[in-house]
This record gives C-alpha cells, sequence and structure tokens, in this order.
C-alpha cells in the first residue's frame, strides 16, 4: 500500500501502454487497467517471495539503507547497487539472492495472468524479472533521493544533511 510503489507500477504500466506492449489488453482506460494489474501483482508477488521467503530463508537482508552522504552520483550507484546487493545476516555484502530469486519468481508467476500470447517462451519471465530489479532500483533512488524530503518529522542525527 506504498504510494511510491503505486507510482512505479503506474510508470511502468504508462511506458507499456504507450509501446503497446501485451497489445491483447487493448488501449485506453481498460488496457491501462490490466498493464497496472499486471505490474502490480508482479510487484507484490515479487516483494512477497523476495522480501519476506527468501531472505528469511537464505539469511539475508534484502531491504534499504539511506546513504544520504556524498556525492549524487556515488549515492545514485549505492542505490541501483543495492538492487542486486546486499547484506546477509553474517554482516557481509553478497548478492541479492533474495531480490533476484524473488523477481525470477514472480516473473515465472506472472505467466499465470498475462496474454496468453505473450507466454509462449521464457521471455516473459525474464522480462518481468528484469522489470522487477530495475522497479527496485527505482525505488531505492526514491528512497535515497525523494522520500526522505517529504518526511518532515523524520528525526534527523547532527551528521546527516
Amino acid at each position: 500500500m506504498d504510494p511510491f510503489t503505486f507510482l512505479v507500477v503506474g510508470g511502468t504500466a504508462g511506458v507499456e501502454q504507450a509501446q503497446n506492449h501485451f497489445f491483447e489488453y487493448g488501449q485506453g482506460a481498460e488496457g491501462y487497467a490490466k498493464r497496472f494489474g499486471a505490474n502490480y501483482a508482479d510487484t507484490v508477488t515479487g516483494t512477497f517471495i523476495g522480501g519476506a521467503i527468501l531472505p528469511a530463508l537464505l539469511k539475508q537482508d534484502p531491504r534499504y539503507f539511506y546513504k544520504g552522504t556524498g556525492s549524487v552520483q556515488s549515492r545514485s550507484l549505492y542505490a541501483i547497487a543495492m538492487s542486486v546487493i546486499c547484506k546477509g545476516d553474517n554482516g557481509h555484502w553478497q548478492p541479492n539472492y533474495s531480490g533476484i530469486l524473488g523477481s525470477l519468481a514472480s516473473g515465472g508467476i506472472s505467466n499465470l495472468y498475462y496474454p496468453a500470447i505473450d507466454r509462449d517462451s521464457a521471455a516473459l519471465t525474464f522480462d518481468n524479472t528484469a522489470i522487477g530489479i530495475a522497479s527496485t532500483a527505482i525505488s531505492n533512488l526514491l528512497q535515497e533521493f525523494v522520500i526522505r524530503k517529504l518526511t518532515p518529522k523524520l528525526k534527523r542525527d547532527a551528521s546527516q544533511p
């Protein structure tokens, strides 16, 4: 129910609508709603599997942690990298198996509700996996640069800008 999730999902659905991806959904409000619903289902399943189930099994912490210091470039690279790396319960950096496998599982599940013409190969699964990882990167960038500014009652320590 995160408003930024709706923003990212809505943007993805808008790009798909403009490029007429999944043309069987059609155009107009109905086509957009179908794309939005499919993208939101991808996000929910990816979050549930990659943010709850797999982290517990794989002993990882795939949450995004605000950096807040450094150049815009270093903060941007950090936010993007956090979509594919995370800390393990042992405190060491490692590939974000939870997030990547969660996106892959979500991409596989999406074969249940995307148009039949698009389910003919593994391409849909891998396309939706890539979209899931990219959405995580965009969400991380929003958390790093936007959300912190929109939280007026956030307690900040003296070392943070």
